[in-house]
């Protein structure tokens, strides 16, 4: 349902500024990654954007290649009300309510095979088993010569004095910017939930996935790259390594 009084982009706005808190070099990430859809798919691709959130990737790829299709596939009812609301009117960009480690989610798309599978920052909250099984079910959606790439915290358990400095590094970033006035994750969805629009959506979410406060990400895992570049190959992708790294952030890349 539409709310022509809501101001959409505004919620996208400050949904960014809420990640780039974290993830400062965000949209590297973002531009790495349409990058290599370009090179690999072209630039009229049809993309699933794998728990899209409010569209973050859906914009970027539809700002880049106006050729370009974009499936949002999340479970989130808050985020996709905000995604839904902000792409109402574009043919080019569909949503889907569906839960990933559900065994038919896919038969849910509009699609049966896709040119390119985008996520970023999202898998984290899986396990590993379900998130090998999704691997696999992903094998079968991109298509023959197609890519999937994952944007993702995946520190390297073998770097510990690495991973400790970028820690606090990132901290005292990050404590200066709260200090400035930066929203953080918390922040965001108290104000998302006192918004009358979507108060409703966002009790849903908390049903779901338990509030901010109630540690939400308690469950999710991380894990190197070298693990995500095994679990692509045996889930049956033809290639799989490092599009972009940080020190405790990557983006891989796999070809069907």
């Amino acid at each position: 349902m539409a709310h022509p009084t809501v101001n959409w982009q505004g919620w996208q706005e400050r949904w960014d500024r809420q990640q780039e808190w974290y993830l400062p070099d965000r949209e590297e990430r973002f531009r790495v990654m349409l990058d290599a859809v370009e090179a690999l798919v072209g630039d009229e691709p049809r993309v699933l954007d794998l728990a899209c959130g409010t569209g973050s990737i859906t914009a970027r790829l539809l700002r880049r290649f106006p050729g370009a299709v974009s499936t949002g596939v999340d479970l989130d009812p808050a985020l996709l009300t905000i995604a839904r609301g902000s792409f109402e009117g574009e043919p080019r960009a569909g949503f889907v309510t569906a839960d990933l480690t559900d065994p038919d989610w896919t038969a849910r798309l509009p699609y049966d095979s896709y040119d390119a599978v985008l996520t970023a920052t999202a898998l984290h909250w899986l396990k590993a088993e379900p998130l090998r099984t999704l691997y696999r079910q992903l094998a079968g959606l991109v298509r023959p010569g197609g890519v999937f790439l994952n944007a993702d915290h995946m520190p390297d358990p073998a770097t510990p004095r690495i991973n400790e400095a970028e820690r606090a590094f990132s901290q005292a970033r990050q404590e200066r910017e709260k200090a400035a006035g930066v929203q953080d994750w918390e922040d965001w969805w108290r104000e998302a939930a006192a918004d009358p629009v979507l108060a409703g959506p966002v009790a849903e979410r908390f049903a779901i996935f338990g509030s901010p406060a109630d540690g939400d990400h308690a469950d999710g895992e991380t894990h190197p790259v070298a693990w995500h570049v095994e679990a692509l190959r045996g889930a049956g992708f033809a290639e799989a390594g490092t599009a972009w790294a940080s020190l405790t952030d990557a983006v891989v890349l796999a070809l069907r």
